[in-house]
């Protein structure tokens, strides 16, 4: 995307060149001055801080360099740097070669980092002299691959460069925000730190959100793990008791609790292996479902259960 609006094809880059210039030259006063023919034309920019840009884009259309690059260093700063910001991290280093001042700039590297990483304990300190988001991004990165490599050594990396401490609601929230973490390496990390786990769930809000859904959102974070455990029974419990913490209501209104939550999300993975699952021939039909779900949630309707065989069926999986 940000290649694309600066790496324009030729006629494309020529249009939006004329129809600059023209712009340009509507704000310089938007009147017209008879020539010496008595033929109109208009007046350029009078107002002009730094580079000519109407000189500029004019000199360019009609020159020998029409199908090159716009040198950004030739553009007010804020426009350079605007353009640059919808680059990538490697892009933005690329950029950085050609232009110095505008590919190292603290702006484009701050951005990079929190829409990258949205939550680390350095962003909510004083940050000392000398600090370089561009460096922090860079040791955000090699962390990120050293967790995914070993996870203690990662998480240990992080606290060792001052980018997170050790409390478990600044880990999770830092895992809540990132996508650049392998989800085995992660799913090995919060079986050992369940404080973190913790904190993680709780981060989760799933106000009016129909059930199956809920369960997507919660394992799109969370992976399930691959085969039924200890582990796989952890999450399902902790996401039932969250899930009626957020939908009071809801809870009230259909009669459920934890447990039957517990039950319906079971039910839930096991109708999806049956749906989904090309080994399975003889798929679980909505009736039979109903059937057996009520037989372990007596409390809930036959109308809802049959709402979540019509969910599975139509959208898929809830942990794929």
């Amino acid at each position: 995307m940000g290649q694309a609006l600066w790496r324009l094809p030729p006629r494309q880059q020529q249009e939006l060149q004329e129809e600059l210039a023209d712009r340009l030259a509507d704000r310089g006063g938007g009147r017209q001055e008879p020539e010496r023919d008595g033929g109109p034309h208009r007046r350029a920019p009078q107002h002009c801080y730094g580079p000519d840009i109407y000189h500029l884009l004019r000199t360019r259309k009609g020159g020998k360099e029409q199908h090159g690059f716009i040198d950004l260093e030739m553009l007010p700063p804020e426009l350079g740097i605007t353009i640059l910001s919808y680059l990538n991290a490697t892009d933005l280093c690329l950029a950085g070669c050609v232009w110095q001042d505008l590919g190292n700039d603290e702006y484009l590297w701050q951005g990079l980092c929190k829409s990258t990483w949205g939550h680390c304990s350095i962003y909510n300190r004083r940050l000392p002299a000398g600090f370089s988001y561009r460096r922090l991004y860079l040791q955000l990165d090699e962390g990120c691959l050293t967790f995914n490599a070993n996870p203690q050594e990662g998480i240990s990396y992080f606290m060792s460069k001052g980018i997170l401490v050790d409390h478990p609601k600044e880990l999770a929230k830092f895992i809540f925000y990132t996508r650049r973490l392998n989800w085995k390496m992660l799913r090995i990390y919060l079986d050992e730190r369940r404080d973190v786990l913790d904190e993680l769930v709780t981060l989760h809000n799933f106000s009016n959100q129909f059930l199956p859904n809920a369960l997507r959102d919660f394992f799109r974070h969370i992976h399930a793990p691959e085969e039924r455990g200890e582990y796989l029974e952890t999450l399902i419990t902790k996401f039932s008791h969250r899930f009626c913490t957020c939908n009071p209501g809801l809870v009230r209104d259909l009669g459920l609790s934890p447990d039957a939550v517990y039950v319906l999300c079971y039910s839930l993975i096991l109708l999806s292996i049956d749906l989904t699952s090309p080994h399975v021939k003889n798929k679980m039909s909505k009736r039979e479902f109903i059937r057996n779900t009520r037989r372990a949630a007596h409390n809930v309707s036959d109308d809802f259960v049959g709402h979540l065989y019509d969910n599975i069926y139509l959208i898929g999986h809830v942990a794929a």
